[in-house]
């Protein structure tokens, strides 16, 4: 025990020692060593209701991850608390074709149905827990004010953390899930009061509605992994956490946590702590970011376009990265709806593909608003996007999207959420 530096209680030192099985030690070690690598002094128990894992995929080459997965299934160690699990990365209903569907199925996630046979034994939720959204309320792993999680999905973190003041901070894939295993994560970063402090000011001085995913983008990339205080937005958004707002902040920390690295974000006179302690979350000497029309203007200009042919037509569309809430989708469908009709036609005129958690995709197709997304020609999936476009054939392809994340990991290509409706509601050229 002498070769580590944290503080561990006689039951997590037993755990290490192998009082409670090798598999388990093994678990044990793995956070203590990464702890350690971030000063952690201790370990603190986890207290959110579910766990959530990163790695929902198939994916052929990650045998390293199938083969571990083995191993805590056989020796019983699996996790202390169900999980929910980023979304899949296939659905037929998408649009792909014969050759892209056989990279899919054989190449990239050849693995999926046996994987997700190993996650089934290893605690998750249900059939329905893959969404990147799990806190919606049709999902139900939505933490309370001051839990402690064990997550990795960067948009889910910083969601967390920033709207439901829950306490976690960004893990790696399996780390997530050990320490749904093990029942204690390392107390360092974002799970200390000190290190929820903001060590930035953002002042929004712009003259109208920020776009979420622009400003967010914007912010993550000048900060990174910092914390940063914003101040200015409540005047656009409002000062309740109401399904509005709540679907904005999911979109704004998307953007910061992948056009950056942000995990947490502090909101002035709405997110909760900003709200309980204001002024006094901001460290001294906290450096000031101020943003307006023409910085997001900047920012946008500064995407770059790769695909092959900056002046194609877009083949595809993907509304949903995160996956969209309940009243987004219904939002976004009578915004098409009501397009197409101004526009004289009845379909969209670029396949688009809207994704939503599978329980909010339940909901929706429960209503007269299925049929008239349906009739539109759009498709509703629990996709992830991401996934789709990894495959190396779909990204050739000439994508047009309103998120910022799928921008900066995919070929595709940005659009606000009024240029991309205006796209795909008027007559392809």
């Amino acid at each position: 025990m002498s070769e580590y530096k944290m503080q561990l209680t006689q039951e997590q030192r037993d755990i290490l020692e192998g009082k409670q099985g090798e598999m388990l030690a093994k678990v044990m070690k793995t956070l203590v060593l990464y702890g350690e690598t971030f000063g952690a002094e201790k370990m603190v128990p986890v207290t959110g209701k579910m766990g959530h894992l990163v790695t929902s995929f198939g994916f052929g080459v990650m045998k390293p991850v199938f083969e571990l997965m083995d191993q805590l299934i056989e020796s019983g160690t699996v996790s202390k608390q169900s999980f929910t699990v980023d979304p899949k990365p296939m659905d037929k209903n998408v649009p792909s074709n014969l050759i892209e569907d056989l990279v899919f199925k054989k190449f990239m996630y050849s693995a999926q149905k046996s994987y997700d046979v190993q996650l089934k034994k290893m605690g998750i939720e249900g059939s329905d827990a893959y969404t990147c959204t799990c806190y919606l309320d049709e999902v139900g792993n939505t933490p309370k004010k001051g839990d402690i999680l064990s997550w990795a999905e960067s948009s889910a973190v910083v969601y967390a953390n920033s709207v439901l003041g829950a306490r976690c901070n960004r893990n790696s894939g399996i780390i997530d899930l050990f320490g749904s295993i093990l029942g204690y994560v390392p107390y360092f970063g974002l799970l200390t009061d000190e290190g929820r402090k903001a060590t930035w000011i953002v002042d929004i001085q712009t003259t109208k509605k920020p776009e979420a995913q622009l400003l967010g983008s914007a912010i993550g990339m000048k900060v990174m992994e910092d914390v940063p205080y914003v101040k200015g937005l409540d005047k656009w958004i409002g000062n309740e956490l109401n399904d509005d707002a709540k679907a904005y902040l999911k979109n704004f920390g998307a953007a910061t946590a992948s056009n950056g690295a942000v995990g947490l974000y502090h909101i002035e006179h709405l997110t909760p702590e900003a709200v309980e302690q204001g002024e006094d979350l901001i460290c001294e000497n906290a450096k000031v970011y101020v943003i307006d029309d023409a910085e997001l203007e900047r920012i946008k200009a500064s995407y770059p376009v790769i695909w092959k042919d900056p002046a194609a037509q877009p083949k595809l569309c993907f509304i949903g990265c995160p996956h969209l809430t309940y009243a987004e989708l219904t939002a976004w469908t009578e915004k098409v709806v009501a397009k197409l009709a101004e526009n004289g036609r009845k379909k969209v005129s670029v396949p688009t593909v809207f994704t939503a958690a599978p329980a909010v995709v339940e909901a929706f197709n429960k209503t007269e608003m299925a049929e008239a997304l349906k009739s539109a020609g759009v498709v509703l999936s629990y996709i992830c996007p991401l996934m789709y476009m990894n495959n190396p054939l779909c990204g050739k392809k000439p994508v047009i999207t309103n998120s910022n994340k799928l921008r900066t990991y995919t070929t595709s290509r940005y659009y606000t959420d009024d240029e991309i409706l205006d796209i795909i509601t008027k007559e392809a050229k």
